[in-house]
């Protein structure tokens, strides 16, 4: 809510990608950290308020702050070290790319469509039945 990379940039792309790309393949969630004025921006409340005012199309969670560090828990949890932040995670949940700072709109929906794709094919592929080699042999490329 105080970040104005966050406010200008970060989270008007995540609508845009939420708009873009269906949720089958992408959900955005977005997270507020905060790192100063816990009392007035770092309640249920205050975030509740900012996301009605601008209509974000997607969840917003609220970090919690950590007991000694002035980075919130979840920001240490993925190792972030700045505002903005966008990270992208597959469908396994591995974490694939990470990006601090404002990032072209055009570089993450290339990303984003990379893992789609790749969870696409991955779907395609496990939904094939196994027929196992039936005799064939890769090396030769011979069948019996």
């Amino acid at each position: 809510m105080l970040c104005p990379g966050c406010v200008s940039h970060g989270l008007p792309q995540a609508a845009r990608i939420a708009r873009v790309f269906s949720r089958q393949h992408v959900e955005i969630i977005g997270l507020h950290c905060v790192f100063e004025h816990h009392e007035a921006q770092g309640t249920p409340a205050a975030l509740t308020a900012f996301i009605h005012e601008y209509c974000w199309p997607f969840p917003i969670g609220l970090d919690a702050a950590a007991d000694h560090s002035a980075l919130p828990q979840t920001m240490q949890a993925y190792a972030l070290q700045g505002t903005p932040s966008l990270i992208l995670i597959d469908r396994q949940g591995v974490i694939r790319e990470t990006h601090v700072g404002q990032v072209d709109d055009m570089a993450v929906g290339a990303q984003i469509m990379a893992l789609v794709k790749e969870g696409q094919v991955a779907k395609a592929a496990a939904s094939l039945p196994d027929k196992g080699t039936g005799g064939c042999s890769a090396q030769t490329g011979t069948c019996s």
